[in-house]
């Protein structure tokens, strides 16, 4: 596992309770990462540790669209038969 270091008094600006903070960078990580097509939906949502589902609502919310490949289109109909 890796560890990124953010500097205390940035992560204490944080406008968010102490509780949420470390779940909402992992979220705004994973989100700009997906967004600039750095990870994929799947590494993202694990980074987010999020469900598919949540991922999904969560990009939703940003109005992010889903970066979604022939492969994948290929997966999901092999997996509905």
């Amino acid at each position: 596992m890796a560890s990124i270091e953010i500097d205390e008094e940035v992560y204490e600006a944080l406008q968010v309770p102490d509780g949420e903070r470390s779940q909402t960078m992992k979220e705004e990580l994973a989100v700009s990462l997906y967004a600039r097509d750095v990870l994929s939906f799947g590494k993202a949502r694990t980074l987010a540790e999020l469900s598919t589902r949540e991922f999904q609502a969560l990009l939703g919310e940003r109005e992010i669209p889903r970066h979604y490949t022939e492969t994948e289109l290929a997966e999901d109909l092999d997996y509905a038969e």
